[in-house]
Parts: structure tokens; C-alpha cells; sequence
């Protein structure tokens, strides 16, 4: 059923044995009589490749002149009668009669078109056209053309067309001016270049577009999504966005598509079944390999635990096994894998949110600051005007004129005046980073019990220029080393890690690739008994000393080596505080505004706010990278860190961490 050459990737296989009129006979008995036995159905159906359905519904009708997809619409109901009848009509008739729907009645799914369109191989595309022309006499392109407007549908029409480039030889030079066009059209323009961008993500090979993309992020320092999220908008956007992950990886594609039909509350049924039809004999393994890497639970387990009944059966027959239960990491998430740590590569431009203000005076400021605190009440959205728009430097200066001015200290009257929240983050403004990080990573280990978090949050992703700052803010404000406390307050393995990170000793040099490949060897031994030489040995004394650049280099090489992304190993193979240490060092090295977009998200979302980890990572990376960060924010979660902080949180707290936050994307 694959390819010639390839392997096959479905769920459903054909069934060895097969009889069609035995299969009719079957499906006749389970709909006779009163009640209808949905389990027997659902068993046979399920365990039959599509062109096995089809065979069955001849057969159906030769023995008991009747068609069985109007019977089967007849004996079930609600989503298991969509999902059973959806997996009886051949791919292209079961894709028409979902465009059918998008575009009949009031209002569009333009989710669904979206979907299918830049998903489709031109073969299945001009499949479809001839099938929506048989089912219902019409022609497609008409359709849509009348149901859609403006760059959606000229980007629809070009899709429609079936025309994309097949040739697997690249040019070289077209890479790079396809590049560049996107880039002059787009970022370097005025206003967009809407066609530059439908010609060349509809046209060009999906081959050629992986090169384009990954030239793209070199000359733009930032990846084309983010550029389309910026110049393009609506569904024109979503649409283009949805071609670019496709030509990306439809796996992991489907996998987002299938996670965010079953998140939070309420399912998109229509979006789950279309799904898990339409990639059950094409590459729902690559899946539910992709979603159980991106997502660390199985796509089984998720379908599991957000449906019932014999759909919910159904559905987990077409999903064809947990790999929850299987534990394994598979081809297609490896490459998944492999390509975000060579984009993470890329050497990225990291920019804060917070500058130096121009024409500064820290009298003026010191002023102001004090008539907001003088007398009856306090002019909070004052402070917050003036501390939030200058850069940390600044705002020591204010400090120092403060109490020459006034002979006051400021961080004193900030803390009699403010409260809560907001008086957190304003006197964590006012401290240096390495201060801020100190009392931070002191309050961690103080009192009873250890908040290991922050500990690993701070430790794991501070260069050695930083480290050896919070040393001596830590050995000036508590007259301790900041080792000793590590050391006293944690232990094992937790506690090496720890002190090894402390020290700020971190090689700086370049990726030396003989040494990388020794140590992504020495990563993935699980043979070695020398107690010695233990597994959380080895990588400590390789993820904590060696260079950023080398180590991703080594997590290449692994990769290569294993078939195995090393976060996926750590998780498989350690447990608790030293699983999580090591895993914030590898998201750190692969792409550290996404391991900081990634805590700022768990930190709001849900029931309540964690505000102590809200308001650390938006002081701390306010002039390092949270431009990158709100970025990556964006692409991860699909809205806006401004709009998040503005739905979660309330009053001059908000507005101080929107001011650090920069702007809304």
C-alpha cells in the first residue's frame, strides 16, 4: 500500500483474509432487527483499508440491494455515525464532502479549506477536483472562488491548481534569490508583496521551500513564520502559515492540528474526525510519533481521556497503538527533532525590550519619582512611567541622585509605598541582575523545604560572566557563598550539577565536531557498569562544561547516533530534580527564548497565576532577549505574551509588566 521504496506509515492496513460479501453478510446482521451491534460494526470497519470499504459497499448492495452508507447513516447517530460513514467513502469523495460543508450554508470553515489545501499532494488535489465534480456537478474552483475573497482566495485558486514543482534537483542560486525575494517583499518593504509570497510558497517544490526557509532564517534572523505573522493577516495568514508547516513536516502539522481540537475544554469533533480519517493509511505513525515528542503524552492517551463511548473506540482502533506504552522515539520525530536543533543554530540577533532612555536625567527622574511618593497617596502609573522605560544602569544613577538630592534611600520609600505585586517587581527593578538573581536564588534555599525550580531555572541558563557576578552579590548581601548554600541545601546527584554550574567555568570556544562526536557516544551509552562512570556522570561533566555551540553540535550527532533527540533520552532515563536540571540546560542550549517563552506560558496559564516566576523572568530578560522570547511566544502558543499578560493578570501590575513586555505582536 506504500510507495515503491517506501515504508508504509498508516495505522490501517488491509486486512489479510479479506471477503467483501463475508463483510457485507457481517455489517447486514449487525444493522438486522432491533438496536443495530455498534461494536461489530465498529470492529470491521475499522480493521478495513479504505479500498476494503469500498469492495464491501459493491457487495453490500449486489447481495441485499442496498446501500450501506444510508444505512449505516440510518442505525447510528451523532459522531460515531460521522466518523464511521467519513472512513466509507474513498479519500477523494470523503475530502470533497468536507469542502462541501466548509462552503455550503451561512458563513465558511476556512480552517477546513485551509487544511486541506495546503496539505494535499497535487495528485490527491486533482483527485479531489474530479470527485467534487461527480458528487456534486459542479466545479470546485468556482465554488471557492465564490465563497472566499481577496489573497485567501487567490492563494486557494493557486493551491486548487495542483501545480506545485515535483523536481527533487535544487538550484542553488534560486534558493538564495527565492530568499531574498520573500524577504525584500515582506520585511524590507513597505507595505507586502502579497503575490511574491503566493507565487513562491504555491509553486515551488516542497524540497526547494525547506532550503528557502532555512536560507531565509540566515539572511533575516528569523524564521519565516514570524515574518508571515507579521505582514500578512487573517486567513490569508493561517493559510500561509498552514503551507509552510506542511511543507515543514505534515506530521507535525496534523500532530498540532490534532492537539488543539482536543485541548481545554470541549473537542472539535469535525477536526479530530477529518484527521484521523483522512492520515489513517498515510502517516498517522509519523504522528502520533511527533505529537508524543512535542506534546510528552501519546496521541492514544489523549483521544483516550477526551472521548467515549464507540466513537472513542473507534477513533483509538484508527490510532492504532499508545506510545505512552511503547516508550519509543521513531524516524519521523528524530527529524522533527534534528531540524529545530540545526535552525537553532542559526545565530539569532538577541534583543531586550528595555533601552537605554535618551535624554536621561536621573535628577529629573529622582524628582518625579519623589513627588509620586510625597504626601497623601501614590502616583503608581508615575513609577511605573519612569522604571519600567529605563534601562537597569539608569536606574542605579536614579538611586545615587535620589539620595544625594534627598538624603533618602529609594528603594526604602519604593517598599513603604507599594504593595504586593507590584511592589515586587519595582524593587526587583531596581536591584543589578546578578543582585536580583542572588536574593532570588537565596530565597530558594532559605526557610523550610528548597524551591529546586528557581534554583535550576537560574543555575542552568546564566553564562559564566553572570554566574561569577551572582557569586559576589551572593558573598556580599549574605556573607555566605552562594556553593556552600547549593551545597548544604540540596544533595546526590541534584547537588553536583548544581555546584558544577556555579563555579561559571563553562568553555566559550567553538563546536570541535571529532570531540562532538565522542561525546554524543559517551551520551548514549547505557552499557557502561563502571559506577565511576555513571549515566548522570557523563552528563554532567558534558552538559554542564561544554560551549553552547558545541554542545549543539553534540545533540546533532546524537540524533544521528540514536535516532534519539537527547531531551527524549534524559526524560526516559532519569528522574526528578536531575532530569529536570539537565533537560533546562539542553532547552537552553537549543533555543533559550523558547525555554523562557515556555515557564512565562505555564506560568499563566490555567487556574491562577504564578507571579513569582511571571515577574522574575520578565525583570531578569527585560534587556537580555524578551523581544526574542515574545516571539517565541507567539509561535509556540499561537497568541501574543501582551495579550496573555493582559487577560491574566489586573491593575498597576499589569501595566508595569506590559511596559516591560514592549509591545503586542
Amino acid at each position: 500500500m506504500a510507495p515503491q521504496g517506501k515504508v508504509y506509515r498508516g495505522s490501517v492496513k488491509d486486512f489479510q483474509g479479506f471477503d467483501a460479501n463475508q463483510d457485507a453478510e457481517a455489517l447486514y446482521n449487525a444493522m438486522k432487527g432491533f438496536g443495530s451491534d455498534k461494536e461489530a460494526i465498529l470492529d470491521l470497519i475499522t480493521s478495513r483499508s479504505n479500498k476494503q470499504r469500498v469492495e464491501i459497499c459493491q457487495a453490500y448492495k449486489s447481495l441485499y440491494g442496498k446501500d450501506l452508507i444510508a444505512d449505516l447513516k440510518y442505525e447510528l447517530t451523532g459522531k460515531f455515525e460521522r466518523l464511521i460513514v467519513s472512513l466509507m467513502r474513498p479519500p477523494a469523495y470523503g475530502d470533497a464532502k468536507e469542502i462541501k460543508d466548509a462552503i455550503s450554508g451561512v458563513g465558511t470553515d476556512e480552517k477546513c479549506l485551509i487544511e486541506i489545501l495546503a496539505s494535499r499532494t497535487n495528485q490527491e488535489i486533482h483527485d479531489l477536483v474530479a470527485a467534487y465534480k461527480d458528487a456534486y456537478g459542479r466545479d470546485l474552483e468556482a465554488d471557492i472562488v465564490g465563497d472566499t475573497s481577496g489573497h485567501f482566495k487567490k492563494m486557494l485558486v493557486v493551491l486548487l491548481q495542483g501545480a506545485r514543482e515535483e523536481d527533487d534537483v535544487v538550484s542553488e542560486d534560486l534558493v538564495e534569490q527565492d530568499a531574498k525575494d520573500l524577504l525584500e517583499a515582506g520585511e524590507l518593504k513597505w507595505g507586502t508583496d502579497e503575490a511574491q509570497f503566493i507565487f513562491i510558497l504555491g509553486r515551488r517544490s516542497r524540497q526547494h521551500l525547506r532550503l528557502v526557509f532555512d536560507e531565509y532564517l540566515k539572511i533575516a534572523g528569523k524564521p519565516i513564520e514570524r515574518s508571515i505573522r507579521g505582514e500578512l493577516s487573517g486567513d490569508f495568514e493561517k493559510l500561509m502559515l498552514a503551507v509552510v508547516k506542511c511543507i515543514r513536516s505534515k506530521a507535525e502539522y496534523f500532530a498540532e492540528r490534532l492537539y488543539k481540537a482536543m485541548k481545554g475544554l470541549g473537542t472539535r469533533d469535525n477536526t479530530l474526525i477529518r484527521i484521523m480519517v483522512s492520515r489513517s493509511e498515510i502517516d498517522m505513525l509519523d504522528i502520533r510519533e511527533v505529537f508524543r515528542t512535542k506534546y510528552e503524552k501519546s496521541l492514544y492517551n489523549m483521544i483516550k481521556e477526551d472521548t467515549s463511548g464507540e466513537y472513542k473506540k473507534a477513533l483509538l482502533k484508527l490510532c492504532g497503538g499508545d506510545d505512552d506504552a511503547a516508550g519509543e522515539f521513531f524516524p519521523e520525530a528524530a527529524q522533527v527533532a534534528y531540524r529545530m536543533w540545526e535552525l537553532s543554530a542559526v545565530k539569532v540577533e538577541l534583543r531586550g525590550t528595555v533601552q537605554p532612555a535618551g535624554d536621561f536625567n536621573d535628577d529629573g527622574d529622582a524628582q518625579v519619582l519623589r513627588k509620586a511618593m510625597k504626601g497623601l497617596g501614590t502616583d503608581e502609573g508615575a513609577i511605573i512611567e519612569v522604571l519600567t522605560k529605563r534601562s537597569n544602569a539608569q536606574r542605579q544613577q536614579i538611586i545615587k541622585a535620589y539620595k544625594a538630592h534627598y538624603g533618602r534611600d529609594l528603594l526604602a520609600d519604593l517598599k513603604s509605598e507599594l504593595s504586593g505585586s507590584l511592589a515586587k517587581l519595582i524593587l526587583g527593578l531596581m536591584l543589578t541582575p546578578a543582585q536580583y538573581d542572588a536574593k532570588q536564588l537565596r530565597k530558594a534555599v532559605e526557610g523550610a523545604g528548597t524551591d529546586e525550580s528557581v534554583l535550576i531555572e537560574i543555575m542552568a541558563t546564566r553564562n559564566n560572566q553572570e554566574i561569577r557576578a551572582i557569586n559576589e552579590a551572593y558573598q556580599e548581601a549574605y556573607h555566605k557563598s552562594l556553593e556552600d548554600d547549593l551545597s548544604s541545601d540540596t544533595s546526590g546527584h541534584f547537588k553536583r550539577i548544581l555546584v558544577s554550574l556555579a563555579v561559571g567555568n563553562r568553555d566559550e570556544g567553538p563546536e570541535n565536531l571529532t570531540q562532538a562526536h565522542e561525546d554524543a557516544k559517551k551520551l548514549a551509552d547505557v552499557s557502561s557498569n563502571d559506577s565511576s562512570d555513571s549515566l548522570e556522570t557523563r552528563f554532567l561533566s558534558i552538559l554542564c562544561t561544554r560551549s553552547y555551540p558545541h554542545l549543539r553540535r553534540v545533540f546533532q550527532e546524537f540524533i544521528k547516533m540514536t535516532n534519539h533527540d537527547v531531551e527524549h533520552a534524559i526524560k526516559k532515563r532519569m528522574s526528578g530534580d536531575v532530569r529536570d536540571a539537565f533537560v533546562a540546560i539542553v532547552r537552553s542550549v537549543k533555543n533559550k527564548p523558547a525555554f523562557f517563552a515556555d515557564k512565562l506560558y505555564k506560568s499563566m496559564k490555567g487556574a491562577g497565576t504564578d507571579e513569582r516566576t511571571l515577574t522574575r523572568i520578565m525583570i531578569s530578560r527585560s534587556e537580555i532577549d524578551l523581544f526574542n522570547i515574545r516571539g517565541e511566544f507567539i509561535d509556540l502558543f499561537d497568541k501574543s505574551l501582551h495579550h496573555m499578560i493582559e487577560k491574566d493578570t489586573s491593575g498597576d501590575y499589569r501595566k508595569a509588566l506590559l511596559a516591560l513586555c514592549g509591545g503586542e505582536d
